[in-house]
């Protein structure tokens, strides 16, 4: 039996490490609210129980969470996704529509469990057609009682950067994708940045005090470089992986990368300081008048004291991230027993602009990924089953993969791996074409993180173990390019998924309430699993995003 009405945890010492684990309940509806985070215009957002910016999501290391997500919105379906959360064992609930699970339709609950085996700082956002920079994106934080940096600091911050749109995005996307609406393919330029969702934020500061500041960005586009007026940042942790310490200036912060900096506050309140974050403009198309590229926060030491003009930036640099050691120095892998070559660009298709990895475009199917490789017995192994549009890679159990990123296109590319982290080999600047195969460069003892900025016309070389079976999404985390298909598929070690891993029951009622298949191979059909007749290879022409 594939598909089971509990929730299944798989060994027995982990059941043993449960019994002793805390577990933390959320409950959240997920409803509208009216918000104006930039001072510019009154919108509707997505919030949670009524409220907007939305609750840190915190727990410690070994605990349980429960997140029963209830979806009030009315209009729109909806999912969760615990960005950065490897959800080993619990594959079905890394919150990715057309992928693990079917949307959250209006009035019906979805409940998030799993348990949290990785300290560091992470997010949770939609992953439901473009929906989070509608405003359901907020941290996430797990706590370490044995961070190697623990009594190094005195307080902790947390440091969210965002790009804040005045449209939503149902309107926004269905522009954004029309070839007659947008015949260069742009994409939409945000109105404002934001800091913790808000701007001229503050953060009180004692003189002497280290204070440890958890950097998440949480864009939809617009990567931004950040610097704190007259502090430098030493840089700890990335993505949930603890770094050696690194000072830096600067640090250049694309879409859903995150960062753990210490900041030592100077030994006198003599005056306040500013913090800017400046959007790197050069990833827009075009500069539009209305733009505010700027968002400035303050550490406060004296509240009597004025705050500071927040100083310009006219030559922005940052840290190379290639440069950072991992504090577990842990060694490169052993050579790569599979290498999945991707070359993406952007291309039009039926009056719709598409991205394409390997010139097939990435389509959600009829049935999700992980449903097909739970129900379809011994041919969860042939991608086929999975449908050409899903741009599916089948990763045998325990091996090494290396992601080959080759960048055809004009504009750097942010690219994430659900189910793990990775080594990064090699990431070189733009413009120097595509990889050839030269290895004698790769570091011995590679960064890794969840999220790696692809420069334009460069490539990158990404190494990982595939050790946590389940189905896990790889793609462009600009949430533009994201809809335009820039996706594909990782289904690892599908056989030992089918002996480790099911499905609860009340988790299908999802596709059930939205007259949506969740057996057989991409098409749903049951009976002949290389019969893909009906899977989805036509991209949708009436584009509505989570809109019902």
């Amino acid at each position: 039996m594939l598909f089971s009405r509990g929730f299944l945890f798989l060994v027995p010492a982990l059941i043993a490490r449960l019994s002793l684990a805390v577990t933390i309940t959320y409950n959240w509806n997920l409803t509208w609210v009216l918000a104006n985070p930039d001072g510019e215009l009154v919108r509707p957002v997505i919030g949670i129980n009524g409220e907007w910016p939305l609750p840190t999501l915190r727990a410690t290391v070994g605990d349980n969470v429960v997140v029963n997500a209830h979806n009030q919105l009315g209009n729109e379906t909806s999912s969760l996704h615990f960005h950065g959360l490897f959800q080993n064992g619990t594959a079905s609930m890394d919150g990715t529509v057309g992928v693990v699970q079917c949307p959250i339709p209006p009035g019906d609950s979805f409940n998030y469990k799993f348990q949290i085996d990785q300290p560091g700082t992470y997010w949770y956002h939609s992953h439901s057609a473009a929906q989070y920079p509608d405003g359901l994106r907020g941290p996430l934080i797990i706590d370490d009682p044995n961070s190697p940096y623990a009594g190094q600091y005195d307080e902790e911050f947390v440091l969210t950067i965002s790009d804040w749109y005045h449209e939503q995005m149902p309107t926004l996307l269905s522009s954004y994708l029309s070839v007659a609406e947008n015949p260069s393919g742009a994409e939409p330029v945000p109105y404002s940045a934001l800091f913790n969702d808000d701007q001229d934020i503050s953060f009180q500061v004692t003189p002497g005090k280290t204070y440890f500041v958890r950097i998440v960005s949480m864009a939809a586009f617009a990567p931004i470089y950040l610097h704190f007026d007259q502090h430098q940042m030493t840089i700890i942790e990335v993505d949930g992986v603890y770094t050696e310490k690194q000072v830096v200036d600067g640090i250049y912060v694309t879409a859903a990368q995150r960062y753990g900096v210490l900041i030592t506050a100077k030994p006198t309140a003599a005056k306040n300081y500013a913090f800017v974050g400046n959007f790197d403009t050069t990833m827009f198309d075009t500069v539009p008048g209305y733009l505010n590229p700027n968002v400035t926060g303050y550490l406060v030491y004296d509240t009597q004291k004025a705050l500071p003009e927040a100083p310009r930036y006219t030559n922005l640099t940052a840290y190379d991230d290639f440069q950072l050691v991992p504090y577990d120095r842990m060694a490169r892998l052993g050579t790569a027993d599979q290498v999945i070559t991707l070359a993406f660009d952007f291309t039009t298709i039926n009056g719709f602009n598409r991205a394409v990895f390997n010139n097939v475009t990435g389509i959600s199917q009829t049935v999700p990924a992980l449903y097909t490789a739970l129900s379809v017995g011994s041919e969860a192994t042939n991608s086929m089953v999975y449908g050409v549009n899903s741009n599916p890679y089948v990763l045998a159990h325990n091996s090494v993969v290396d992601i080959v990123l080759n960048n055809l296109d004009t504009g750097g590319h942010p690219f994430h791996l659900h189910g793990h982290n990775y080594q990064v080999l090699a990431r070189t600047a733009a413009n120097v074409g595509t990889y050839n195969g030269n290895s004698s460069q790769f570091p011995s003892i590679p960064f890794r993180r969840d999220t790696l900025m692809v420069q334009a016309g460069g490539y990158a070389v990404l190494r990982f173990q595939a050790d946590n079976p389940g189905v896990w999404f790889f793609h462009c985390h600009i949430d533009w390019h994201l809809a335009a298909g820039l996706a594909a598929t990782m289904i690892e070690a599908p056989l030992e998924l089918q002996r480790q891993q099911t499905v609860p029951d009340v988790d299908l009622h999802m596709c059930s309430s939205g007259n949506l298949k969740y057996e057989g191979n991409a098409a749903g059909n049951t009976q002949n699993y290389t019969d893909l007749t009906g899977a989805v290879t036509v991209p949708p022409t009436n584009p509505r995003g989570s809109l019902v």
